[in-house]
């Protein structure tokens, strides 16, 4: 189901925003934490606090602590339909011992700074909201010790470079204000190929695989707002610009990661959304009168005016405006036929052997793989995972009175 924050996004140059370090090291280190046994993927915040534990080892560990006092690091994830601050806490004991303490908070504030495309000062003032939020959390005589850094994902992959780089601008103003220690190039845009590393990292780190057999890894599937992520190790080889290697010990990892820009939940939606009032696809772009389509993929009932906004790549002024009636129909097939036409789009440019979304390289996948994000919330409402499939096929069938009665 779509997210009521969804957003149109403008489909601009998707090249990636820094240089790629195609290898990455991490080095193994004893890390515990105050909570009782980890266990992985009951929801997204086992996932956040593992990114943050490593991205905090990587960088934190650099600085010069005291043995045994409590430090801080801040993370902010620029999500695409939000932006989130995570507070950790750590020590560094005898013997290098982490310590990490996961209790120190986190918020987030809507929607993300994408959305201030046309306001960057307003990029500003949700960041600012969640500066104040960490100055409470991190007592104030640490704040010139405590790192915060600002990590940007598929919603700012979107924009055009310059109402990217606007927004940046504006968050390093308050962020360099903010009494924390930052530096400009810790507020970035990180790359999609890195946005499903980490993924993977985090997966793998908390199952306990990380360290071991490649084979006995875990691949991860990420359905984000914006984009989703495809990461695994793959045996076959993978043309340069989709591998990526991970040293960890004396293991290594040779991965196939990649990020799907404009297929994550919201803006999938939405290009759904705009092949049904286009006519690009059949039966789903069946008219039942001039300016009213069938929308198979919401539940039965849900009629809504939508109006449409295209942006041209690179444009935030261009604007060409039409308004259609969306009658939901709630068929599955139909809806599955409308997602693979989605998937499918510019397949025939493919220049790789296997191309299995779009003009995209995908190898055979291998392996197990672990379902994050979007897709773990829409599991928790069609439940029993057992019978997954079962569950989408009804629930696409009922009425959307009914399922407002269920709520």
């Amino acid at each position: 189901m779509r997210r009521p924050h969804a957003r149109n996004r403008v489909d601009s140059n998707t090249t990636d925003q820094q240089k790629m370090d195609p290898s990455i090291k991490l080095h193994s280190r004893t890390i515990s934490t105050r909570s009782t046994k980890f266990k992985y993927a009951k929801s997204k915040l086992v996932i956040i606090i593992t990114l943050i534990a490593l991205l905090s080892c990587y960088y934190l560990f650099k600085s010069k602590t005291k043995s045994f006092s409590k430090m801080y690091g801040i993370i902010i994830d620029g999500g695409s339909t939000g932006t989130r601050i995570h507070v950790l806490g750590y020590r560094i004991e005898s013997g290098g011992k982490v310590v990490f303490d996961f209790e120190e908070g986190a918020m987030k504030v809507n929607p993300g700074l994408s959305a201030y495309a046309g306001d960057p000062e307003g990029a500003g003032g949700s960041v600012e909201e969640l500066v104040e939020f960490g100055k409470g959390r991190v007592p104030r005589e640490l704040w010139g010790e405590t790192e915060v850094r600002l990590m940007a994902t598929a919603g700012m992959r979107l924009l055009d470079s310059e109402a990217r780089d606007r927004i940046l601008d504006v968050c390093r103003r308050v962020l360099r204000k903010s009494g924390f220690k930052f530096q400009d190039s810790w507020a970035s845009v990180i790359t999609g190929s890195d946005e499903g590393l980490y993924a993977w990292v985090i997966a793998n780190y908390a199952l306990g695989t990380l360290g071991g057999d490649p084979l006995e890894t875990t691949g991860i599937i990420e359905l984000g707002g914006a984009s989703a992520q495809v990461a695994f190790v793959s045996t076959e080889p993978v043309p340069p610009e989709f591998s990526r290697t991970v040293e960890f010990g004396n293991i290594t990892y040779n991965i196939y990661s990649h990020s799907f820009l404009n297929l994550g939940q919201n803006a999938a939606f939405e290009a759904l959304r705009e092949s049904v009032v286009s006519g690009n696809h059949h039966p789903a772009a069946e008219s039942l009168g001039k300016g009213i389509f069938v929308d198979p993929c919401t539940p039965k009932g849900y009629s809504r005016v939508v109006e449409s906004l295209k942006l041209s790549p690179g444009s935030l002024t261009e604007k060409n405006r039409f308004v259609s009636t969306l009658h939901s129909r709630g068929n599955f097939s139909e809806c599955r036929s409308a997602a693979l036409t989605l998937l499918q789009k510019g397949k025939e440019i493919c220049s790789y052997q296997h191309c299995q979304i779009g003009s995209v390289f995908v190898p055979k996948l291998q392996g197990k793989f672990l379902a994050t994000e979007n897709f773990f919330y829409t599991s928790k409402v069609l439940q029993p995972p057992l019978l997954f499939l079962c569950y989408i096929i009804i629930f696409c069938h009922v009425s959307h009175s009914t399922l407002e009665k269920q709520q």
